[in-house]
């Protein structure tokens, strides 16, 4: 841009301003005010830079103003922009504080310095504006999918031109094996905006699960409208997905919709990501079911669901072990991932070697614990007893209900269970001893001498111990290792203790510890109660404080 001559070329100053308002799609006003800032900073070189002097362009003329300003203050401190209300008063009798003099300057011509330093002030501003155009413009399109021309490729990382801006696609963000050449179009999913001193960065994603749901909102006008619905998307990006659909209208067809006709809705998604396979599974509000779907195109017998440790055991033929586990285990993997389940795959075979095995132990429990024979054991087994304490504390109709047993075959073996059950809590007791376990520890009301002695094999002897766990502690937990969930053991999750229980059992200890007081416990749950966890601290009180 040519600064020199301005005066003589007033119009086509304007035009330049319009000129690159239009190429950076920014407001003309921004442009002007930047050249006005460009000619304040040329003129102070010029006339001293100590000096108050303000540069305006006319909008509509484009003659250009250069005024020197002195203010009227009360104490002066810069006399080059600053004057006395006494010196003021020279002037103008009527001046007040505040007021300010303006001096007009007669028009300057423009050095190749100050012209340069005019161009890059003005650079500057016009870049700063189109990078605060262009955060405006794409901070709130977050999830939104993208068109654009690939620009370059540096180290893996792709730009993209988006007409009005650049984004980038980061190696991990692509597409493995993809080749994306300069000049090449492309879309892509924007999943974040941030302002940076370099200027605002547009990430984008070809790898993003959200981006599979965007496309089959673009290729099926029933998810676009909202009438199919995609809960949930597992991707391994460019080799193969897995997508879940629901259809709000009990007359269309969620997966033949988006399949289309002749497949030509999910072939343009296809497309789009280089070849990927994806399998549509329609979303079912039964987590069995919907793990069954899941795991298409395997066949499955059988779901065992683990509620409470988020596990899931699926059983398949035989035949379909290979199916259901897929590639490198990708089926099972993005199964896991879309239904939100840690899957065990087991053959029908290993599932029911597995059934015989607790059979059998149970029954061997029994034959021990009652010294009874193998008959018996078995029958007991096989009515759903497991531990030698159901049989010890039921009701004796429910034994004498079975088949081949009465009343006194029924009080009989309650007596041999309680006899056992006895002799193993003087074993049990006589173990905690030798731990050196604290009786302390067994005043707690929801302990019992067999959990003493898990407790004492883990080092926890006393009251201050046990105060000092947290819940997770005591049910176990997850922990992710080399990208896969592994369960940590409990100490006593054989109980399978909800979490508010544990929590509750740990700050009763705390009370008896002397920690905290019964006051101070009673404020924290009333404090659960008026933040709505009404269900919470009544259940925890109900632990605390059983019957």
């Amino acid at each position: 841009m040519s600064i020199s001559g301005v005066s003589a070329n007033r119009l086509e100053l304007l035009q330049i301003a319009r000129a690159v308002a239009a190429e950076k799609s920014i407001p003309e006003i921004i442009v002007l005010e930047a050249i006005e800032e460009a000619m304040q900073k040329a003129a102070r070189s010029r006339y001293g830079s100590e000096l108050d002097i303000r540069a305006k362009i006319n909008p509509k003329t484009g003659e250009l103003q250069l005024t020197r300003c002195v203010t009227v203050v009360e104490e002066v401190e810069n006399d080059s922009t600053e004057m006395s209300l006494v010196e003021a008063h020279k002037i103008e009798p009527k001046t007040e504080l505040g007021h300010v003099f303006v001096e007009e300057l007669p028009p300057m011509e423009f050095g190749r310095v100050a012209s340069q330093t005019a161009k890059q002030v003005i650079t500057q501003k016009v870049r700063e504006a189109e990078r605060a155009r262009q955060y405006e413009e794409y901070k709130d399109r977050v999830g939104e999918v993208v068109n654009g021309i690939i620009k370059r490729v540096e180290y893996g990382n792709v730009i993209i031109d988006l007409g009005r801006a650049e984004g980038i696609i980061r190696r991990n963000d692509g597409i493995p094996r993809e080749n994306l050449m300069v000049n090449d179009r492309t879309r892509a999913y924007i999943y974040e905006v941030r302002e940076e001193a370099r200027g605002p960065q547009i990430f984008l994603s070809r790898a993003h699960p959200n981006l599979m749901s965007a496309l089959f909102a673009q290729e099926v006008p029933e998810v676009y409208d909202g009438i199919i619905q995609i809960p949930t998307v597992a991707r391994d990006p460019g080799s193969r997905a897995k997508i879940s659909v629901i259809s709000n209208d009990s007359s269309i067809d969620p997966v033949g919709a988006c399949v289309g006709m002749r497949g030509s809705r999910v072939q343009a998604v296809v497309s789009e990501l280089q070849g990927e396979k994806i399998d549509i599974i329609q979303w079912s509000e039964d987590p069995a079911t919907f793990l069954v779907n899941a795991m298409a195109p395997a066949e499955v017998s059988k779901v065992i669901m683990d509620e409470e440790a988020g596990r899931v055991e699926v059983v398949v033929p035989e035949d379909q072990l290979s199916l259901a586990i897929g590639r490198r285990g990708q089926n099972v993997r993005l199964a896991s991932q879309l239904t939100g389940w840690t899957i065990d795959i087991l053959t029908e075979e290993q599932e029911s070697e597995r059934r015989q095995t607790e059979f059998k132990d149970r029954t061997d429990i029994f034959m021990k614990a009652l010294d009874v024979d193998e008959m018996i054991a078995q029958l007991l087994t096989s009515e759903g007893f497991e531990t030698a304490e159901e049989v010890a504390y039921v009701e004796a109709t429910e034994i004498s209900a079975i088949e081949g047993f009465d009343e006194d075959t029924a009080t009989e073996l309650q007596t041999r269970a309680r006899e056992y059950l006895d002799a193993e809590a003087a074993k049990l007791d006589e173990r905690r001893k030798e731990l050196g376990v604290e009786d302390n520890l067994l005043e707690l009301p929801f302990l019992n001498v067999s959990m003493a002695v898990r407790l004492g094999e883990a080092e926890i002897k006393n009251l201050e111990d046990f105060a000092g766990l947290i819940p997770d502690d005591l049910r176990g937990w997850f922990e992710s290792k080399d990208g896969e969930r592994v369960r940590q053991a409990g100490i006593l999750e054989k109980e399978k203790f909800s979490p508010e229980d544990a929590s509750a059992m740990i700050m009763q200890a705390r009370v008896a510890a002397g920690w905290i007081t019964e006051e101070e416990y009673a404020n924290v749950l009333a404090e659960e109660a008026a933040n709505g966890d009404e269900e919470t601290a009544a259940e925890t009180t109900e632990t605390v404080n059983p019957a």
